[in-house]
């Protein structure tokens, strides 16, 4: 469907695939007075990217569940098989991540913690800049990536109701280019090579949520991305999953996905697959970084795997061989 100037219009909320993201994404919209005070505690909004670059992996988010509010980043170099963590918190509220994207400014800021997103329309161009000092368990990273949206993916873009509440997300990747520092490592983005996977999401989850989750995309010889998003969590039948694949020209609704670990090892490889065949993937897992809490009401058990996919996406334009190339799957499994 067309994109619609706000994801909720007169107290209506828009549901569907949409063609892109509306200029204002709040779900909170949709309710007044203390059904929406109440509806409050069940949002959770977060703005993270996963970055594609040959030497190293890397993730970072901005996440507000807004009675807590918290941001991580993890870089893995690759060469010396070495991962390197930094998280902060906050009280819920005090990310900035306002509902007009588009000409705005996503930022986490502590003291010796700094994420900053900036997004434009007018040039075409965002941006993603860190400043996070030295630890005594991880180097300093800091540095500044500009992100071309003129050569990003299509967008993905989906509204949809969940058992127990709803989901808004929106993703697109985008070739990066600049330097990230990571301790004495400098890392230099290339847009012809390197990407950066957007993922927001606005969602009213279900107090006991799950999901199983991945994505990659690369550049293809003639230029354009081409990659995919996909995951798996109880749906409503009918209802759009945020599932897709990107190829040269737009993004292609995806349903049904599978994932299927090969063991019960930790370093298993996945093979990741739809019903009709669209995506026939498999995941060779290079490292794993994994958070667990148990606070009686609240807990989450959740790890994210980084490495490389290898199969086939078949697209409406035709067939393309996925070969080594990077990117992400993970699990969460959560009371929130």
């Amino acid at each position: 469907m067309s994109t619609p100037h706000r994801l909720v219009e007169d107290g209506i909320r828009h549901w569907g695939r949409l063609s892109g993201r509306p200029a204002a994404v709040n779900p909170l919209d949709a309710y007044t007075s203390l059904t929406r005070r109440l509806k409050s505690l069940r949002l959770k909004e977060w703005v993270g990217f996963t970055l594609l670059h040959p030497d190293w992996y890397s993730s970072l988010i901005i996440q507000d569940a807004h009675y807590l509010a918290s941001s991580e980043i993890y870089a893995y170099d690759r060469a010396g098989g070495t991962l390197h963590q930094h998280a902060a918190n906050a009280f819920g509220g005090r990310p900035t991540l306002p509902a007009e994207l588009l000409e705005s400014a996503c930022r986490f800021e502590r003291d010796g913690y700094r994420i900053a997103y900036s997004f434009s329309r007018a040039s075409a161009r965002h941006r993603i800049e860190l400043d996070i000092a030295a630890t005594p368990k991880a180097p300093a990273i800091r540095g500044e990536l500009e992100l071309d949206a003129m050569s990003a993916t299509a967008p993905l873009s989906v509204s949809s109701r969940l058992p127990g509440g709803s989901m808004y997300t929106h993703k697109a990747a985008f070739p990066a280019s600049g330097v990230l520092r990571v301790g004495a490592a400098e890392i230099a983005f290339d847009s012809t090579r390197d990407l950066a996977i957007l993922d927001e999401h606005r969602s009213l989850l279900p107090y006991r949520t799950n999901w199983l989750w991945g994505t990659f995309a690369t550049l293809t010889e003639s230029g354009p991305v081409v990659g995919a998003n996909f995951a798996a969590r109880p749906e409503l039948p009918g209802e759009p999953e945020e599932s897709c694949l990107w190829t040269p020209s737009r993004c292609e609704p995806l349903s049904d996905i599978v994932f299927v670990p090969a063991s019960a090892d930790p370093s298993a490889a996945w093979h990741i697959a739809s019903q009709d065949g669209r995506i026939d993937v498999v995941f060779e897992p290079e490292g794993r970084k994994q958070v667990k809490h148990n606070l009686g009401l609240f807990a989450l058990d959740y790890f994210q795997l980084f490495g490389h996919y290898r199969g086939v996406l078949r697209g409406a334009e035709g067939d393309f061989e996925i070969k080594d190339v990077h990117g992400v799957c993970e699990s969460m499994k959560a009371r929130l």
